[in-house]
């Protein structure tokens, strides 16, 4: 053969990738090309115009590998980052954001034949199976070398595994490898089928530049490698017609190889590597790319069509296996008048048409009158054997063949022997017959072919099964590409035959496999003109080969259904109809449904098969794809309903179902169409509107969702089944829904401030701002679609559950500084897009931090509140423990805190001594502290810093009004005001009217509210200089044993008496400006000074009381000097008083609980009365009563603390205030009750 010129003008180019292209394929529809570039995109390209139609971007590093499914619906590509991108392929828009695949370069992508699987192989050693509804891996990785291509067989039953190492084959269900090879010398780095299955192909690299072929029925090698390219082969790709092979290496040529000889036709040029190469679907044209940056399109060679295949290659190989025959009896392949060159029997037109068509008889009564004839007609004789044959007269038919070869042998003659004797069991003389027909071949391949195919039916027949099935498939194997296809047919018969008798001896699954290879054995299409081309085989057998395809798949739909494999039954019948004509179509269809006639025995089979296949399937497949629904395996469920549905079995409860399990599924776009299809089956159903609603509602349609729930309530009501409209009482109407909405909307934001910052937008909105905001939200349309079924319990807290999250809202404790934004200042425009002045940046950032965590409103004192308008300031003020309480994060944020700063910054800071902060810092339940520079204090990221015990360490103080007391703020009264809300107090507030005053009036309110006078523990009234005395209760022990040694020495009916009177004691109240303090009085007699340092500022006194052991008391008040002998000057009362605690008649243990600031409840103040009850005098008689008596006088003797009171003028007491708490106690509790004095004393 003359050395091939390569070509280097293509027809045309496709330009417009600014990098090396890697991969071209184009569509099913033979309009359009996909392209895949090292500029990290793709192309859509239009292929009449040349037009590039889209730049398809989306992939963050060079695209590889690119994939389409045989629809024509997705395109997948793949990038070295080891991510891939599904698009859409018509519109070119992405389906999936970038899937991160693999760990390295993505170097292969392929679908499978059905479109269900995309298989992706990368350098990472790994090939993944995808499901290309969900996008999610299919089982686990197969692991290999680096893996450089992947490609499923057409019938979707293998995929093929290129790796460095060798080639893998998988069975594509059960993914065991099935075959491993080891092929080229180094990498395998391409693959590619031939459109019937049977071979595969593969490509070396650059240490081994050659293609291979593989039969893949046993996976070796056929033949020589294809030797021509010099360096690594990039890509390879098959003719349609399955006839040629283009190759494209790194030699920058693109060769064009054909499969019946195995040579280079042509050979294309590029100015740089050759990257890839496809063919046109018509197979006229070649595209090939590489680094010359775009698409070449080359026209195939005339001589590129299947007709022009060599035949002698495989002539020569076939005359090496049998021995040469004599020329000398060749008459009987002499043309004659009435047969057709593509016949080989020499019979006449009438008998041939007799035989083929089943009338035996007639056939036999011509054969008959020739030889009658000419009783030397060898060839008659040999054609009535056929007959007799036919008719399993095997004597006669053995009788005739005889007479044949006696008369002449000839080719005829001996397969007519050869026949009859393994009729009669006579194998081994059968095949001696057979070897010498092979004598009158004349070499003639065809005829070759035809005698081998005689001789395994034969054999076939005489049970030597495994024998002929071998002797086919070598055949096929040493045949030219165009012969094979009767090879494959017999093949094909043969296997419907052991099918046939698998299925009568009940081996279904059996009989299921044999008919499953006649399907797959890639002999022919429903279409194919097999009965004109193989009429000899017909006369021969009486073979029905119009019908093999129909038959062998008619068969194995049957035996998988008597196997019990129903949903393979179904998919069988579906494949069946899907590749057939349209009149075969008709005909299966005859077939399944009892109607067609072609013979009484197919109509009986029909019929069978109608009411066993096509009933029992829909029932047992229906019920299979509830069953599987019901335990959430919707994937099978839809794989159950689909296979009814595409076989025309399904009514409008199979879509109904469907529809359920693909919403399970979240597949909302085919949850929707099976919606609408229920509804144009059963229009006046509420089923298919409800299905409608619920897959609109998944897909955030939410208008139409709430369309069709409404025509779904009202075919609730124009229902003629009174069930179905009580189905109605199920639900409630949007308008319901937003009525329950509202309600809770308003719960939620009775608790919020009225104006809010929006984070998204940056614009302050009021209340009817925040719920309009609200209404526009998915969430909220969301949430009225949910609220269908009348549930209460579930609907409000679902309700609940999303209106808090909405309106979370983060506040900001702050310290004022310098220039403020107020109210006016950001009315009505963007904080973001303020001027950065003063706190206008402070409340932007706060804001960006809220809208970054999530949150969509924001609060800040200094612009959320309208100062200028008194009852807004009023309720703001009373309601800002409320608002802090229920934020969802307060942000406090420290000016003075510069950024990493250690532990102890904080209680620093001036924001820890400011009145407000109090409250703020109190009152939320989550808080996190920022520094300056905005970054979080001590870098502590945990979620709530009043968690964070280092921070809390800091903030630990000894009660909550000592910390509150040391507070500052910029107006006085502004001390009690930000206590308001922390004690639950409403209160006028009154600027101007001083300190003194705004506490008293908080204190008061507190003690006429609750009757707790432990508010009175203020600063200003007593030192929290030093530490608390701690008051340790008695044990349960202790009490007892003291009430033993008590009962000793009192009468119990004096402790009862005192226990009754301090029993009907009423609670602490203000009045006129006073307390009114129920207490147990001890008088002063004496009050001596203690002398000290000189210029001292606080005075000690030793203060005697009756009853009281004496003590000491330090107080800033200068007081006047007495004793029992010199009384004081203006008869002055002091008395040292116990505020009566009523815990103490019941309660045995009585210790100041200090709670912690990280727990402080809604309302630090408790101010509900909480009078327990109290023996009556008539309860006291009992034992038990006395003992608590007595336990009362036992709580009286242990220390206690006391307030030191100097009578006025008028009667009243004023408190004298010390720099200690004033510790006292009773001298001796058995004649206490001789020095009690119990009264209720005005104080000022």
């Amino acid at each position: 053969m003359s050395e091939l010129i390569p070509r280097t003008t293509p027809r045309r180019v496709f330009k417009d990738h600014t990098d090396a292209v890697w991969f071209v394929a184009v569509f099913p529809d033979k309009r359009r090309m996909v392209t895949g570039s090292d500029d990290m995109t793709l192309r859509l390209w239009d292929l009449k115009t040349g037009v590039m139609l889209k730049r398809m971007e989306g992939h963050r590093e060079k695209v590889w590998r690119l994939a389409i499914s045989l629809d024509g619906q997705m395109i997948a590509s793949g990038s070295k980052d080891g991510e891939f991108i599904v698009w859409h392929g018509e519109t070119g828009e992405p389906l999936t954001q970038p899937i991160k695949a693999h760990s390295d370069w993505i170097l292969t992508l392929e679908f499978s034949p059905d479109g269900k699987v995309l298989a992706s192989g990368s350098w990472d050693k790994t090939t993944k199976l995808w499901n290309t509804k969900t996008w999610k891996q299919q089982g686990n990785s197969i692991k290999c070398d680096t893996v450089r291509c992947v490609r499923y067989s057409p019938s979707g039953e293998f995929l093929a595994i290129a790796t460095s190492s060798n080639i893998q084959i998988h069975n594509s269900d059960t993914r065991e490898c099935v075959a491993n090879v080891k092929a080229h010398t180094a990498w395998n780095s391409s693959l590619a089928w031939t459109p019937d299955g049977t071979r595969l192909f593969s490509a070396g690299d650059e240490k081994d530049p050659t293609i291979r072929e593989w039969d893949a029925s046993t996976w070796k090698q056929l033949g020589d490698p294809w030797m021509g390219h010099t360096n690594h082969i990039n890509a390879i790709a098959v003719h349609p017609a399955g006839t040629h092979i283009a190759s494209a290496s790194y030699d920058n040529h693109v060769r064009l190889w054909r499969l019946s000889d195995r040579q280079t036709i042509a050979i294309f040029q590029h100015s740089n590597v050759a990257g890839c190469a496809t063919f046109s679907r018509d197979g006229k044209y070649i595209f090939s790319g590489g680094r010359d940056n775009m698409i070449s399109e080359w026209k195939a060679p005339k001589d590129a069509s299947p007709e022009k295949a060599l035949k002698k290659p495989t002539l020569k190989v076939l005359s090496r296996l049998f021995p040469a025959p004599s020329p000398s009896h060749l008459a009987f392949f002499n043309a004659k008048a009435q047969v057709s060159d593509s016949r080989i029997l020499a019979i006449n037109t009438a008998a041939r048409n007799a035989c083929i068509a089943g009338d035996l008889s007639t056939a036999e009564e011509i054969f008959t009158r020739e030889i009658d004839a000419d009783s030397s007609n060898y060839t008659s004789y040999a054609n009535r054997s056929f007959v007799m044959a036919r008719e399993h007269d095997w004597n006669r038919a053995l009788d005739d063949a005889i007479k044949s070869v006696v008369i002449q042998p000839s080719l005829a003659g001996y397969i007519s022997k050869g026949i009859a004797l393994c009729g009669k069991g006579q194998v081994r003389d059968a095949r001696t017959a057979f070897d010498l027909a092979f004598m009158f071949t004349n070499e003639d391949s065809k005829i070759i072919h035809f005698l081998l195919l005689v001789k395994a039916t034969v054999l076939f027949g005489a049970d030597q099964h495994d024998e002929a099935m071998l002797l086919v498939k070598e055949l096929a194997a040493a045949c030219p590409s165009n012969d094979r296809l009767g090879c494959h047919v017999v093949e094909a018969y043969l296997c419907v035959q052991l099918g046939i008798n698998a299925l009568n001896g009940a081996r279904h699954d059996e009989a299921a496999e044999h008919f499953t290879a006649a399907v797959n054995s890639a002999a022919f299409s429903s279409t194919a003109a097999i009965h004109s081309i193989y009429k000899d085989l017909v006369v021969l057998f009486g073979w029905d080969l119009k019908s093999l395809w129909q038959n062998a798949h008619q068969k194995r739909c049957d035996a998988l259904r008597q196997a019990g494999r129903l949903e393979k039954a179904l998919k069988s019948y579906q494949y069946m109809m899907e590749m057939s004509d349209e009149t075969t179509k008709a005909s299966c269809l005859d077939w399944s449904t009892g109607k067609s006639s072609v013979t009484l025995h197919k109509l009986e089979f029909s019929l069978t098969f109608h009411s066993a296949f096509t009933q029992e399937c829909r029932i047992l497949c229906l019920a299979n794809g509830d069953a599987a629904l019901a335990a959430s395996d919707y994937d099978k469920a839809i794989d159950l309903y689909t296979l009814l549905i595409n076989l025309s079995l399904a009514s409008d409860t199979v879509f109904a179902h469907r529809s359920k399990a693909s919403a399970e599924k979240m597949l909302w776009n085919d949850a929707l169409l099976d919606a609408q299809k229920v509804v144009e089956l059963n229009p006046s159903s509420h089923v298919g509107y409800l299905l409608k609603h619920t897959a609109l509602h998944g897909a955030q349609r939410y208008d139409e969702a709430i369309e069709a729930f409404q025509m779904m309530l009202a075919k609730l009501d124009s229902a003629h089944d009174m069930q179905i409209r009580k189905l109605r009482e199920q639900y409630v109407s949007p308008s319901e829904a937003e009525g329950a909405i509202r309600k809770v909307i308003n719960v939620q934001l009775d608790t919020a401030p009225l104006r809010l910052l929006s984070t998204a937008t940056g614009l302050l909105c009021d209340r009817e701002a925040q719920i309009s905001a609200f209404k526009m939200s998915t969430e909220y349309n969301g949430l009225l679609l949910s609220l269908t079924m009348k549930h209460p319990d579930i609907r409000m807290e679902h309700i609940t559950e999303v209106v808090a999250t909405y309106f979370r809202c983060v506040m900001l404790s702050h310290r004022w500084e310098g220039k403020e934004p107020l109210l006016q200042d950001i009315q009505d425009k963007i904080v973001y897009k303020l001027n950065s002045l003063g706190g206008i940046v402070k409340l932007r950032t706060f804001c960006e931090i809220a809208r970054d965590a999530g949150y969509r409103w924001a609060w800040s004192d200094t612009c959320c509140i309208d100062k200028s308008n008194n009852v807004e300031l009023q309720e703001s003020l009373n309601s800002m423990f409320v608002w802090y309480r229920h934020s969802a994060l307060t942000i406090v944020y420290l000016s003075d805190v510069p950024p990493s700063s250690k532990s102890g910054a904080l209680a620093k800071s001036e924001w820890i001594r400011r009145g407000w902060t109090f409250q703020e810092f109190v009152a939320p339940k989550v808080v996190l502290f920022y520094q300056k520079d905005w970054s979080l204090y001590l870098d502590d990221r945990s979620p709530n810093h009043k968690e964070s015990a280092v921070i809390m360490e800091e903030l630990e103080i000894r009660e909550r009004l000592q910390w509150a007391s040391t507070r500052v703020t910029t107006l006085q009264e502004d001390v009690a005001y930000s206590l308001f809300g922390i004690f639950g107090v409403q209160l006028p507030v009154i600027y101007g009217e001083k300190k003194q005053n705004a506490l008293g009036r908080l204190l008061q309110e507190i003690v006429a509210r609750s009757g707790d006078i432990t508010a009175l523990d203020w600063p200003t009234f007593s030192s929290y200089a030093a530490p608390p005395c701690a008051l340790l209760p008695l044990s349960e022990d202790e009490i007892q044993t003291a009430v033993s040694s008590l009962r000793n020495t009192m009468a119990v009916e004096l402790a009862s008496k005192l226990y009754d009177q301090l029993d009907k004691m009423s609670a602490p109240r203000f009045a006129n400006c006073r307390l009114h303090l129920p207490c147990i009085t001890f008088r002063v007699t004496e009050l001596r000074w203690r002398q000290g340092p000189a210029h001292q500022t606080h005075f000690t006194y030793g203060v005697k009381a009756d009853g009281l052991r004496d003590l000491l008391i330090t107080t800033e008040e200068k007081l006047i000097q007495f004793s029992r002998t010199k009384p004081a000057p203006n008869r002055q009362t002091f008395l040292l008083v116990r505020p009566w605690d009523r815990r103490l008649l019941e309660q045995p243990d009585f210790a100041d609980d200090a709670e912690s600031l990280r727990e402080w409840p809604e309302s630090l103040s408790p101010l509900d009365d909480s009078r327990g009850n109290s023996p009556t005098e008539q309860e006291l008689c009992d034992p038990e009563s006395h003992s608590r008596a007595f336990q009362l006088m036992v709580r009286l003797g242990q220390p206690f603390g006391a307030f030191l009171l100097a009578q006025q003028r008028g009667g009243e007491y004023k408190r004298i205030a010390s720099d200690h708490d004033i510790i006292a106690q009773v001298k001796d509790v058995a004649s206490a009750h001789n020095m009690i004095d119990i009264r209720t004393l005005e104080i000022l």
